[in-house]
């Protein structure tokens, strides 16, 4: 095949790949399963490992690039990023209603376009000349402090919904030129951040106290993989040129023009002259917010007109053009008629309240979180007891408070916490130090799916083709009640799960469904050759995969080159345990706990009997570099800052990411940055990489 007709195939794979894209991130209507797409990046991605020259910076497989050497370049926005002036009620909207008016002058016409008020991380994207007349993203910056953002492009190309590339045609239809500059709001889905925070008590962090918090965190790591994990959405909402200008003359008119290019933009918009019909439209989004499946914390009102806008101007801090209706707290107050336990994918016990019915900020609220045994005992809590349930940043409803007056009088029944699992019936374990009770059986229903699903991750046992759809089902119909059960599935299992596709009538536009093989002949095949590959993979993986508490891919690494085998690890008692880097009393008991569960045994047998790798080459003990801490900065001459690690950690030493009076060594190499300075500043000792290599030759 000629080179020409190999780039016209890996351009028609890349435009069938952004297609379902936009129906997926954009339009919430895919028309392809899952396992297609995954067919048609794979395809792609064979192509261009066969041919890296012909790469382009906008193919989909680009998303997720290498992390920045240095934190993010501070960059100047085109046009101030300003915040808006807030308002919280009726009285407050008409007085701002009539300062427009009286500013637009007499006799002027005045339209609002109303949007949703989305809580998340505003953010400017700058686009320009791609090949073809098309347009591709050059730059993404964070709002920072209005005058001057973050430049943090790698990680906004992570963003599924964030088009790398604009073709000809939308521009086109959109009527854009290649060049402008759009702002919007990163947000985190509600279902990506309790998935999130899950994860995070997993590993006995800290709980994110709201999505717009975990968003813009997540927008400011270094590792643009991480980004491209936690599944943040991009709403757009304005369009300017180059220079920040205006570049079409109505709010309204820019947001059509973003749908038609391309862009995720939110659909709940309307046009309105009218305080009375201003008031009706903040009032549907008050009720509707709790069921968006993202965060509003108001209504955002702009003059649709741009060039009233000119002629109405800035406060010194704020456009007197737009202002943010902001929601007020949603509370109610409830009884508690009983409180029940449930059991999240990470095992964690949490009581939840169950509550007579109250409508709160328009949902009907049923049930609210109590967090864990300790918070009951802070609220003196009682069944039967009248309390504050609140809806504010979080996801959840929860009690704040007891309320206890002549209306409202005391419950009579004492909580008992359970002494087993409610669902597995298992033993609970509660750490020392610790407020939540959970569940360690791996098996346990309440944790499976999510057990599952890390065990067959990329960077665990690398199950090609076993996502959520497939796990999903496969818990839906009883075929795996098990890890181990994976090692079981036969293909005319397999051939059983089916999937609902929604299409659209390419004459009529009218919607349908049908059902389709959820995976195919050649899906089925591929995905056994996945699961019977994994078993080759290393002990170290198969002990991630386990999800023990505390152990993640850097823990297990030192699991096994200690001990050598599952065996000698599950015998090994908490001192033996915590002579390794980084296993301190809580990984330690977190690890014992895990074993000493007879369910879980079980299942290390079951692994065992399906041919999984439990035994691992020990580590040879160093001297040079045990006990030693490295920090590395810069841009070395020979190798990459992952070869650089992985001979430092194979040598007995550790890697850590900040400079600290524990570092041992400074490794730098060019362009280094702050960690240089702080070393210094310590008087931690610098080396380059030609020592370090002497050092890592002397130990062996």
């Amino acid at each position: 095949m000629s080179q020409a007709a190999i780039e016209a195939q890996m351009e028609n794979l890349r435009e069938k790949i952004r297609h379902h894209e936009y129906l997926y991130y954009v339009m919430d209507e895919p028309s392809i399963s899952d396992g297609e797409f995954d067919d048609l990046m794979r395809a792609l991605k064979k192509l261009e490992d066969e041919h890296p020259k012909l790469v382009t910076q906008d193919s989909p497989t680009q998303r997720v690039g290498g992390k920045p050497k240095e934190g993010f370049a501070k960059v100047a926005h085109s046009r101030p990023m300003l915040s808006l002036d807030n308002i919280t009620n009726e009285e407050e909207l008409r007085d701002w209603d009539r300062r427009v008016h009286a500013l637009a002058g007499e006799g002027a016409e005045v339209e609002y376009v109303c949007e949703y008020k989305m809580d998340g991380l505003s953010m400017a994207l700058h686009y320009g000349p791609g090949a073809g007349e098309s347009s591709h993203l050059m730059r993404g910056l964070t709002r920072g402090d209005g005058t001057t953002g973050e430049d943090v492009t790698g990680n906004v190309r992570t963003i599924r919904s964030v088009p790398l590339s604009i073709s000809k045609e939308r521009l086109h239809t959109a009527k854009l030129p290649p060049t402008f500059e759009v702002r919007g709001e990163v947000v985190m889905p509600l279902k990506t951040f309790m998935k999130m925070n899950e994860e995070r008590e997993a590993q006995g962090l800290a709980p994110a106290a709201n999505p717009r918090n975990f968003a813009a965190g997540t927008i400011r790591t270094l590792e643009p993989n991480i980004v491209a994990s936690r599944r943040l959405d991009f709403y757009a909402y304005f369009l300017l040129n180059e220079e920040g200008g205006d570049l079409l003359q109505e709010q309204g008119e820019a947001l059509d023009a973003l749908t038609a290019a391309g862009f995720r933009v939110n659909p709940h918009r309307e046009a309105i002259k009218t305080v009375e019909k201003l008031l009706a439209f903040i009032d549907k989004a008050e009720k509707q917010r709790g069921d968006l499946g993202y965060e509003i914390d108001g209504v955002v009102i702009k003059v649709n007109s741009a060039e009233m806008q000119r002629r109405l101007g800035y406060t010194g801090r704020a456009p007197r053009w737009a202002v943010a209706y902001k929601f007020t707290a949603r509370a109610g107050t409830t009884r508690v008629e009983d409180i029940r336990v449930q059991v999240g994918r990470t095992g964690r016990l949490t009581p939840v309240a169950v509550l007579t019915p109250v409508v709160i900020g328009g949902t009907t609220v049923s049930r609210a979180t109590l967090h864990n045994a300790d918070e009951i005992e802070r609220l003196g809590l009682l069944i039967g007891d009248y309390v504050k349930v609140e809806r504010g940043g979080d996801v959840i409803p929860k009690v704040v408070e007891v309320v206890e007056d002549k209306e409202h009088p005391r419950g009579d029944r004492k909580f008992e916490f359970p002494e087993t699992c409610p669902e597995c019936g298992s033993e609970i374990v509660r750490t020392e130090g610790e407020a939540d009770y959970r569940c360690v059986n791996i098996d346990c229903p309440a944790r499976l799916r999510e057990s599952l699903l890390h065990f067959a991750s990329r960077g665990v046992m690398n199950i090609d083709g076993l996502g959520e759809a497939v796990v999903t089902q496969l818990l839906e119909r009883g075929m795996v009640k098990s890890i181990a059960d994976l090692y079981a599935l036969t293909d005319s299992r397999l051939a059983e799960l089916q999937h609902e596709v929604k299409t659209r009538d390419k004459k009529t536009g009218e919607k349908k469904t049908r059902m389709q093989a959820l995976v195919g002949p050649k899906e089925r095949k591929d995905l056994w050759i996945e699961i019977e590959k994994s078993k080759k993979a290393p002990l170290n993986r198969v002990l991630y995969g386990l999800g023990i508490r505390f152990v993640g891919e850097r823990t297990a690494q030192a699991l096994a080159e200690e001990f050598g085998s599952m065996d000698a690890l599950m015998a090994a008692s908490q001192e033996e345990l915590e002579r390794i880097n980084d296993v301190g009393p809580r990984v330690s008991e977190a690890i014992r706990e895990f074993f000493a569960i007879e369910k879980n045994r079980e299942l290390i047998e079951r692994l065992r009997e399906a041919g999984l790798t439990f035994t691992a080459e020990k580590r040879k003990k160093t001297s040079q570099l045990e006990g030693m801490t490295f920090v590395l900065t810069g841009t070395l001459p020979n190798l990459s800052r992952e070869e650089a690690k992985a001979k430092i950690e194979a040598a007995g030493g550790k890697v850590s990411g900040s400079v600290s009076k524990k570092t041992s060594y400074v490794v730098a190499g060019e362009e280094a940055g702050s960690k240089l300075d702080k070393a210094k500043e310590l008087n931690v000792k610098v080396i380059d990489e030609a020592e370090l290599l002497t050092m890592l030759e002397t130990q062996l």
